[in-house]
Parts: C-alpha cells; sequence; structure tokens
C-alpha cells in the first residue's frame, strides 16, 4: 500500500540495492511533522482572492509558501517532509536546490534535516542567468559535477522555474534525478516536468488537500 503523502504520479519506483542513506520514513514523528505543516500551510500560506501568477496566468488564490518556508516553526517541517517524500520515492541525492529564491529556503531546509540525521546533502542556489563576471557561474555554493542532485520548487505552476534550474545544473555538469516541491497546484507542471526533464516529479501535497478544489 503507497504511504500517506508520497505522490509519484505515474511513476513507478521498484526494489533497489540498499543504500548509505536510512529512510526516514514510517515513523509517528514523520506522520505528525506532515499534519503540522499541512496544519501551518493552510493558515499561513493559503490566500484567497483574484491574483496575477508569476506565469502571468490569473488565479482566484495564491499559495505564499514563503510565509512557511521561511517561518520559525514550518522551515523545519518542510524539510522534514520533503526529505521523507523522497526517501519514501527511493530519490538518493547529494545536492538541494533550484532557482532562487522560491526554492532557497526549501534546500536549506532539506540539507539541515538531512545533516540532523548524519546525511552529507549539500544545497545549491541557481540564478536566473549566468554571471557575466566573477567567477561566471549560474549554480552557487559546492559544485554539483557529478554528483545526484535534486531540483527543489516551493510550488510550481507551469515548471518553468524548476525546468530552468534543471538547464542550469547539467550545464554545470550535475545529474538531475528528480524534481520535487511541496505544493502542486495541478496545472500542468507535473505534465512538463516530466515530458521535458526527462524525470520523475513528485510534491508533499496537492491543491486538494488544502481546499482548493
Amino acid at each position: 500500500m503507497r504511504k500517506p503523502g508520497l505522490r509519484t504520479h505515474g511513476w513507478i519506483f521498484g526494489s533497489r540495492a540498499p543504500t548509505k542513506l536510512e529512510p526516514m520514513t514510517a515513523t509517528p514523528d514523520a506522520a505528525a511533522a506532515r499534519a503540522r505543516l499541512l496544519e501551518l500551510i493552510k493558515e499561513l500560506a493559503v490566500v484567497r482572492g483574484k491574483v496575477i501568477l508569476s506565469s502571468g496566468a490569473e488565479a482566484d488564490y495564491y499559495i505564499d509558501l514563503r510565509r512557511i518556508t521561511l517561518h520559525h516553526e514550518a522551515s523545519r517541517l518542510v524539510g522534514q517532509v520533503m526529505l521523507s517524500l523522497l526517501d519514501d520515492a527511493g530519490i538518493d541525492f547529494e545536492c538541494a536546490g533550484g532557482l532562487t529564491m522560491g526554492a532557497d529556503p526549501v534546500g536549506t531546509a532539506v540539507m539541515h534535516t538531512a545533516a540532523d540525521a548524519g546525511r552529507p546533502v549539500d544545497a545549491f542556489v541557481v540564478r536566473k542567468a549566468q554571471k557575466s563576471y566573477g567567477m561566471g557561474r549560474q549554480v552557487e555554493g559546492p559544485s554539483v559535477e557529478g554528483r545526484k542532485v535534486l531540483v527543489l520548487e516551493d510550488t510550481s505552476t507551469t515548471g518553468g522555474s524548476a525546468l530552468t534550474a534543471v538547464e542550469g545544473v547539467r550545464r554545470a555538469g550535475g545529474n538531475v534525478v528528480a524534481v520535487a516541491v511541496i505544493v502542486d497546484r495541478d496545472t500542468g507542471a507535473k505534465e512538463k516536468i516530466e515530458a521535458e526533464a526527462g524525470v520523475p516529479y513528485l510534491f508533499a501535497f496537492g491543491k486538494d488537500e488544502l481546499g482548493l478544489n
């Protein structure tokens, strides 16, 4: 039976050889963290009313996840929930991050949660464009070259930000193994990312769980 909260949407993850990473799932703490994070997202992040999204699309609600990823309690829960989600899916990665700035606190939350469990995961930041000065880098932080990389985002509407991050990481020599977001808006990001990036797309919460159907 699929564990609560695991959203793979058509991607089937079979058996795999044991790795050095021990799953954090199937514990009361993981379930409690997920339940509390959902509660906080509903309370703090869901804003109702007509808004224009970064994609240019109009919506009658807005999910402001920076109110979550930068919140003193919720940020720790983000790391716990996202790492548990990825462990459930069998995603093995060494670096986590995405396009600045929505992905930045998500990547650091995952990094710190992994560190608390004795797991060496580095975070990184992808600029929207490569620098024209200094070292001329687009991906900032410890090198991703030759490493298994998880691309993160807080939420995605069209998938554009995540795909920009995937492209930047691949140019820097990283091996992108998956894209994961906290909340999926069910607006086509999953289909676009899986088709164009060719990697699994996972999310912790769907808009149905937020009462946004």
